[in-house]
Parts: structure tokens; C-alpha cells; sequence
């Protein structure tokens, strides 16, 4: 049996996690409980390592692996002047690629036959092209380069390769012959380009190679031959610039920006950068993910267009694709290449027609999406398995998969052939049924998310939607324009909580505000759920602006007999009147009562805290502590570390209160160290104001100072800010430490903890 991987190290580290549960003959619904993975998850990853080794079953998964250890490459060490070479005359436009021409010669050293692969217009030929040029003077036969781009036929793969090398067809010999027998005499790096037209051509590479010895094979094309003893390569795109507003000598450095200013002086001698326009290039090309072709193409357009009147029509924000603005290459290059839709759409067609439907329904997604995800929305209808197409368009490059903290695979698309496939979507009569199914499967996912999100499973249900943002915010905006309303308000009322505790509070009051003048075109049933997102999210601006929508919640749940919905609304209206706590504090008992009828130990969670707010912001200081320790008992044991947090940000509250300083900063750290494991940046910055406190009343006021100007621009860079009480006590405690020092000490301070990386203020606030 002879597989494609030569080393272990072609498989990565989950993949190598899988086959070793696989050796030992556990079911795949055993190994996804294992590594806590869905059982097509796994299904995929068989896929991909029975694809790397180049076998077709799990035995022979088994068997290949063991033999792995065996396996040596051979290296051809005598060099040889170069006697021919055909290669064409290179671009003046290479920029760059060190690290990626010193990997390839790397793995020519160890391989016979190395495929270059890519999406469309990522450089793969030019890469190639300087590739076999430095290494000529090690073939004694030099280096031959066969275009098979004019090719329509894959049977003429042969012939092409034959003329070029000069071998000459005898009437009585097969030319694949004749063929093999000519290459036993040299020692030759055949270049063979565009191979992924005429891929059913590649077993003649693998015939090819066993005729000679001394033959190494160079390939590009956009998918893998997938042929024993393959090397391949993913060629990726240019370096880009800094995201965050990229200087000159920034933006240079990256290998994307200086092909952009050497492209576009070459169409306008005069071009040149400047700190204003730099920002917008870097723009440009990471807009158009790093492609070489698709960065010439913009670059050239600067006849014609400002930096900045180029980013627009790019983003979109003009009446114009951003695929015509990519047109107008060079005459002398090859068809497909001279815009960037004909780059693309060399790809397209030669995907079969499944594929085809498979690739312009991935167009609804946005910042990419899950295995899941694509099973839930994009198989109706095809008669294909959705796991097989979605391999076969990875393998092609036009959909990448990336490995994502949590293991899950994500799948993306290059910004430009998420376009192309839009504009599929569109003329393929699918996307209103598309886009309705993307928007279902996320409320879905929101709604199952929503109960564990009061749970121990916060953390990782937060980081999913985090994940899913972009596709979220599409699913909203579907819902009010031309969608369906009632899918937006089931949406918005189950994700309040990812909102307010991931620091999404402005962006989440403005989907709810919008939705709200919507919501009598919703029926009733929906109502108190959205309602009481709506009002949590106005009150953190208003406490007043949220009463009236928790009133609404509360009405409407007794109508529908709905007594959680109550017990929520009940309990939010009482926060509402923190000032009034004769009026306040009857509404949260009722609620905590109904929440122990119900068994909701989240609910009494919630209820609790909101009791010992308003005891706090009354001063009763007894009865705050009470509810917040008996807060923190509960959430304990639901597993809530969210609202575990908060109990040690309210008893540092009440600690700083009692002058008990020391107890004040080690409750703080706690609360810290916990909104750290989690990573709540919105929690961070409010414990760092609280510590704040802690310091500056034990003789640190600059330390103190510099941890405020750290959590000031930490809400400040997540459009955050504080609930009402807290407010008032982290101004309290701002007051306190700017009434140490003097006023220049205090802003210099300040100052000093702004310019702190998050990171940094932790360390800072827990003495690491």
C-alpha cells in the first residue's frame, strides 16, 4: 500500500489525536465523546487523514501510519550545471516570498513530486517560476516548463509535456512511452502549470516519476493531483499591513503593500504614499485578503481612482461590484487572469453542478461558520453528501478550513470569492429560501444558547455566538428588511444576556430599538422574552427607559399564563426602581418567591443580586451582604461563574464600605482572576476600577490611577459602560484616589494606564 504522507508531521495535532483512538478501535461516536466533538465532526477529520495518507479506509489508515517511521526520503545531493531551460521571463513584480521560496526548496530537497496549490490569483506560478530558476544548476538536464493552461482536453496532457521536452511520437509506440523512456535518461525538474483543468491527467505524473529516478516534478493548480507520494503546498497570500491604521514604513514592510505602490507607480509614475493614504491602502489589501492578482488589478485602477475612492467601491459602499472594479490586467496575460472574475470563475467551472449550488449557498454566511452550520442550511437538495462537496471545494481553495480555539473546524471564504458566490446566490433563484434557513439555524442556536448562558456553560456558549457575530448581525438585518420580523425578535430576545455580559451593549440596544417599532407584526407569544431583552438593555442607559418595556413583559406574561417570563419581568422592574426601595423591594420578593416555586435556581440567582443592589444603593449594607453571599451559594452551585464575578465585585463593594481594604483587594483579585479564566473583558474592567479602590486605600494612589485610565479604555474600546450603582461607587472611588494626588501626578497616571495593554493592567492589579 502506498500512501501520499512521507512524515507523521503531515497531520496536525488533533487529527493525530483521532487516528491514535482510531488504532485502538474505538467507534467515531466513542472518539467524539472523547474529545467532546460532534460524531461528523470526526466523520470530517477521518476524511482529511484518509486523504493525507492517500488511503481509502480506516484499516488502511491504521496499517499506513504504522509504516510511516520506515519511510525515508531521498535526497539527490550532485550538483549539475544547467544545460536547458525553457522558463519564461518573470514578472517584475515579485515582491518578496522568502520564507515561502525557502519552504518549497526545502521540500524539493525531500520530495519527487511537490504541488503547489491555492486559490486563483495567490501567485502560484510566479512562486514556481523563481523556484525552478534557483534551482536549475542542480538538474543536469536543467528545468523544463510545460503550461497546460491552452489544454481542453486532459488527454493531450501527454502530448503537451512531449513537444515541449522535444520528444518526438513514434508510429509504433504509445507516446506515454516513448515518453518514459526518454525521461529514464534525464536528470530533469519538469514545471508543470494549471494542472487542475486536466486533473484527470495526474495518474500520468505518478507513470512518469517510477520511469526515472532522477525526475523531480514541480506542479501548481488550484486542488491537489491526490496521487501517491504527493507534497503539497498551500501557497499562501502576501503579508498584509497592520489592521490598525498602518504608517508609510508599516505598510511597506508588508509584502501586499509595497506590490500595491510598485503596481501602481508603474500606471502612475508620480504615486506616492503619505500618512493619510497609507491607512487606506493597508485597507485595500487586507480587504483583498493579501492576493497578488487582486492587488495589482486595484493598484492598476489608481489612474482612475483616489486610495480612498478605490476602498469604497471595494467595500461596497458604491452601486458597484467590486469584481468589475477588478478588471483591465495586462494583455499579455492569460485569459483567466485578466480580471479577477475570470480568475474565480476558471474555478467555478470546473466544479460540478452540486458543488456549484453548495459554493453560492455559502455565500450567506458571514466571517465564516461551522461544520454544523453548513449541514443545518446548505445540504437541502443536493444530491451529493454535503461533507463530500464541502472536501472537494477545500481542496480546490475556494473555501479554507481553520482550526479554531475550541477545535472545531471553521470554514471561510477569500473575501472576493465570498463576492463571486454572492453574486451566484443571487441568479440561482435560491437566496430569499437561503438566507431564511441561515437566519432559522441562528435563532435556533441563540435559543439554545440562551439557557446555558445562566449556567456553567457561559463560557463556552458566549465564545460560539462571539464567534458568530458577523453571521448573527446578517441574520438581523435579513429579519428587517426583507425577512421575517418574528425570527429578528426571537433572535434578539434570546441573545440579552451575550449582549450585556461580552460587552455588546450599544450594539445590542440598537437591534433592539429597531426591532422594537416592529413588534406588533409579531404575535404575543413572542413579546415578554424580547421585551425583557429590550429593557435590559435601555436601563443600563436609563434605569426610567427600561420600566415601561418591563411593565409591557409583565402584563403580557400574566396574560399568557407565563410565570418565568413573570418572575423575570418582576424582578428587572424592581431594578428599575433602585431608588425606591419601598416600592423596589416587594416586586423582587414576588419574583424570588415565584423563581423557588419553579425551581429556577437562576432565576433566584438574579433575583438575589438585584435584593442586595438595592439594599446597597439604600446603604443597608447587613442586608446587601446577606443577598449577595447567598447569591453567591446559588450560583455555585448552578456552575454560573459569570454571576460569581459579580458576588465578588458586590463584597468588595461592601468590604471598601467597612474600611476592610485588605479583604476589599483579595476579593477583587478573586473576582479578577475569574473574569480573566473566562475572559469578560467588560467584568476585567470593572474589577480593575474596584481594585482601584482596594490600592489607592492602602497607600497606592498611583498605582490606583493608573488602574482607572486602564478600565476607562477598556470600556471605552468595547462601547461599554457601567450599571448605575456601580457607577456611582467607581466614581466614589476615582474621587477618592485623585484626592492623594495632585492634579498633574493624578492625569499623568491616568494617562499611563491607558496606554497599558489589558493584559498588562492585570498583571499589574494581581502583582504577577
Amino acid at each position: 500500500m502506498k500512501g501520499k504522507a512521507t512524515s507523521p508531521d503531515l497531520l496536525n495535532e488533533r487529527e493525530q489525536e483521532i487516528l491514535k483512538r482510531l488504532s485502538t478501535g474505538l467507534s467515531d461516536q466513542q472518539i467524539a465523546d472523547e474529545l467532546f466533538l460532534s460524531p461528523n465532526t470526526i466523520k470530517w477529520y477521518n476524511r482529511q487523514i484518509y486523504n493525507k495518507l492517500g488511503v481509502k479506509s480506516r484499516t488502511q489508515a491504521i496499517a499506513c501510519v504504522k509504516d510511516l517511521g520506515l519511510l525515508e526520503s531521498r535526497v539527490s545531493t550532485s550538483p549539475h550545471p544547467v544545460s536547458r531551460s525553457n522558463l519564461p521571463p518573470q514578472t517584475l513584480l515579485f515582491i518578496g516570498r522568502s520564507r515561502e521560496i525557502a519552504e518549497v526548496k526545502q521540500l524539493l530537497g525531500t520530495s519527487r513530486l511537490l504541488t503547489l496549490t491555492g486559490t486563483g490569483g495567490t501567485g502560484k506560478t510566479q512562486l514556481a517560476l523563481r523556484v525552478a530558476a534557483e534551482e536549475a544548476s542542480a538538474y543536469a538536464d536543467g528545468v523544463c516548463f510545460v503550461d497546460l493552461t491552452p489544454l481542453s482536453d486532459y488527454t493531450l496532457v501527454t502530448k503537451a509535456i512531449a513537444s515541449v521536452l522535444g520528444v518526438v511520437e513514434r508510429p509504433m509506440e504509445p507516446l506515454p512511452d516513448t515518453l518514459k523512456r526518454a525521461l529514464a535518461q534525464r536528470e530533469l525538474l519538469l514545471l508543470i502549470d494549471n494542472f487542475e483543468h486536466v486533473i484527470k491527467a495526474a495518474p500520468l505524473v505518478s507513470k512518469l516519476l517510477a520511469a526515472s529516478s532522477r525526475l523531480k516534478i514541480l506542479v501548481t493548480s488550484r486542488e491537489p493531483l491526490r496521487i501517491a507520494g504527493e507534497q503539497e503546498y498551500l501557497v499562501p497570500p502576501l503579508s498584509l499591513p497592520l489592521a490598525e491604521a498602518p504608517s508609510v514604513e508599516s505598510l511597506t514592510k508588508s509584502e501586499a503593500g509595497l506590490l500595491f505602490l510598485r503596481r501602481a507607480q508603474m500606471t502612475l509614475p508620480r504615486f506616492t504614499l503619505s500618512e493619510v493614504t497609507a491607512p487606506v491602502i493597508g485597507r485595500i489589501c487586507i480587504r483583498l485578503d493579501g492576493l497578488p492578482l487582486a492587488i495589482e488589478l486595484a493598484a492598476a485602477r489608481c489612474k482612475l481612482f483616489t486610495p480612498q475612492a478605490l476602498l469604497e467601491r471595494l467595500e461596497g459602499t458604491r452601486d458597484s461590484s467590486p469584481l468589475r472594479l477588478l478588471a483591465g490586467g495586462s494583455r499579455d496575460t492569460p485569459p483567466r487572469q485578466r480580471t479577477l472574475r475570470d480568475s474565480i470563475e476558471w474555478s467555478y467551472n470546473l466544479l460540478d453542478e452540486d458543488e456549484k449550488h453548495l459554493l453560492a449557498r455559502l455565500a450567506v454566511f458571514r466571517g465564516g461558520c461551522s461544520l454544523e452550520a453548513i449541514e443545518g442550511i446548505c445540504g437541502e437538495g443536493l444530491s451529493i453528501d454535503v461533507l463530500d462537496g464541502l472536501a472537494s471545494l477545500v481542496d480546490k481553495h475556494l473555501v479554507q478550513q481553520k482550526e479554531m480555539p475550541d477545535s472545531e473546524p471553521h470554514f471561510v471564504m477569500l473575501e472576493m470569492i465570498q463576492e463571486y458566490a454572492r453574486e451566484r446566490l443571487k441568479t440561482s433563484g435560491e437566496e430569499e429560501t437561503t438566507r431564511r434557513r441561515h437566519a432559522e439555524y441562528f435563532v435556533e442556536l441563540a435559543e439554545r444558547a440562551e439557557p446555558e448562558l445562566r449556567l456553567a456553560g457561559y463560557d463556552y456558549w458566549s465564545g460560539r455566538l462571539e464567534l458568530d457575530m458577523e453571521n448573527i448581525r446578517a441574520a438581523l438585518s435579513w429579519s428587517l428588511s426583507s425577512g421575517d420580523v418574528a425570527l429578528g425578535i426571537r433572535l434578539a430576545g434570546a441573545l440579552c444576556l451575550f449582549w450585556y455580559g461580552d460587552g455588546y451593549h450599544v450594539e445590542g440596544r440598537r437591534w433592539t430599538q429597531q426591532l422594537l417599532e416592529r413588534l406588533d407584526e409579531v404575535s404575543l407569544v413572542y413579546h415578554p422574552k424580547f421585551l425583557l431583552s429590550a429593557g435590559h438593555l435601555a436601563f443600563l442607559y436609563d434605569l426610567d427607559a427600561g420600566k415601561p418595556l418591563f411593565r409591557r413583559a409583565l402584563e403580557i406574561s400574566r396574560d399568557l399564563g407565563d410565570r418565568l417570563q413573570m418572575a423575570w419581568a418582576l424582578a428587572l422592574l424592581g431594578y428599575t426602581m433602585l431608588r425606591e426601595r419601598s416600592a423596589a423591594m416587594p416586586l423582587v420578593e414576588e419574583s424570588l418567591a415565584l423563581f423557588r416555586e419553579l425551581s429556577h435556581q437562576p432565576g433566584m440567582a438574579q433575583a438575589l443580586n438585584i435584593m442586595g443592589e438595592i439594599a446597597r444603593f439604600s446603604g443597608d449594607d447587613d442586608l446587601a451582604r446577606h443577598a449577595y453571599e447567598e447569591c453567591l451559594a446559588v450560583s455555585q452551585q448552578t456552575g454560573e461563574t459569570r454571576r460569581i464575578v459579580f458576588m465578588y465585585n458586590n463584597l468588595t463593594y461592601i468590604a471598601l464600605h467597612e474600611g476592610e481594604a485588605g479583604r476589599a483587594r483579595d476579593l477583587g483579585r478573586q473576582g479578577l482572576q475569574l473574569a480573566r479564566a473566562i475572559n469578560n473583558r467588560l467584568q476585567i474592567a470593572t474589577d480593575l476600577a474596584l481594585l482601584a479602590g482596594a490600592v489607592g486605600t492602602l497607600g497606592q494612589p498611583q498605582q490606583a490611577a493608573r488602574l482607572l485610565g486602564a478600565s476607562e479604555r477598556t470600556l471605552e474600546r468595547l462601547g461599554a459602560f457601567h450599571q448605575p450603582n456601580d457607577k456611582r461607587e467607581i466614581d466614589g472611588i476615582i474621587a477618592a484616589v485623585r484626592a492623594q494626588l495632585d492634579e498633574e501626578t493624578f492625569q499623568a497616571t491616568w494617562a499611563q494606564g491607558r496606554e497599558l495593554t489589558l493584559e498588562q493592567a492585570v498583571a499589574q492589579a494581581l502583582d504577577e
